[in-house]
């Protein structure tokens, strides 16, 4: 298994630990609130959801686009498979360890272009740093000040990549707006908050996504061949169809049929 491999999902291999450390509010994301370190109600004793089949249609949404980019395994198998029951420090580890993931997809994304080579040596001593934190299984690990000696290597990862720069949304509050056909290639869309955007056909080839908020935006027919940082959590957090282009390692949500 690759390292990349090791980042994504295994629900299998996992004792439910999204369903239990989390808190989660009330809201168009969750039909309930529920606090931190209690499991949910929908949680059943073999550590599966008893709904998951059905989540959106029974008001969980937002459960079906969290990626814990692999922490919930790796925390699992460190603890010999025994569950949080048993091992409650499991719950203080989630939460460390799936932000600590979340920075090696992205360090690991910086690693694959090829037009970032330059930084190939720092990028591999920030990765081997961060690995090491996330196998020590440290909860007291602070992944914001990893994530802020990480960014500016990944932004300029992201400036080699996307010469010349297409337009610069960063941060832009683009709920609901209407950018179907636009072209945004190359872009900068680092940040942004693009729920419930109209992006049908849009170019966003080699476009900056890493923390866009893809919440119900409209990706029908759109392009996002190359778009950097692109998560799968992203896409499924989006509308689109078979017309819509990703990049060959992410899939099209099961929903988009």
């Amino acid at each position: 298994m690759s390292f990349r491999e090791r980042l994504r999902a295994d629900c299998a291999s996992c004792v439910g630990l999204c369903c239990v450390a989390p808190a989660f509010a009330k809201s168009a994301d969750f039909a309930i609130t529920k606090p931190a370190a209690k499991p949910c109600p929908n949680l059943r004793a073999d550590f599966r959801c008893g709904i998951h089949s059905r989540l959106r249609e029974s008001g969980f949404p937002g459960c079906t686009v969290f990626d814990c980019f692999g922490a919930g395994q790796h925390i699992t198998a460190a603890f010999g498979g025994r569950s949080w029951r048993d091992e409650p420090t499991m719950l203080a580890a989630f939460p460390v360890m799936r932000d600590l993931h979340e920075l090696l997809y992205y360090l690991s994304e910086a690693l694959s272009m090829p037009a970032a080579a330059p930084l190939y040596p720092q990028l591999t001593a920030m990765l081997e740093k961060v690995s090491q934190l996330a196998s020590s299984l440290d909860p007291s690990a602070d992944p914001a000040v990893l994530r802020a000696e990480a960014n500016p290597l990944l932004l300029e990862a992201s400036s080699l990549v996307r010469r010349p720069a297409g337009p610069d949304h960063r941060g832009a509050a683009l709920f609901g707006a209407s950018l179907r056909g636009a072209s945004l290639r190359r872009a900068s869309l680092r940040g942004a908050t693009l729920v419930g955007a109209d992006l049908r056909q849009a170019d966003l080839r080699e476009a900056d996504v890493i923390g866009a908020d893809f919440r119900g935006a409209d990706l029908r027919g759109a392009d996002l061949t190359g778009a950097l940082f692109l998560t799968q959590a992203q896409l499924d957090a989006a509308r689109g169809d078979s017309r819509t282009r990703v990049p060959g390692a992410l899939r099209h949500p099961a929903r988009w049929a």
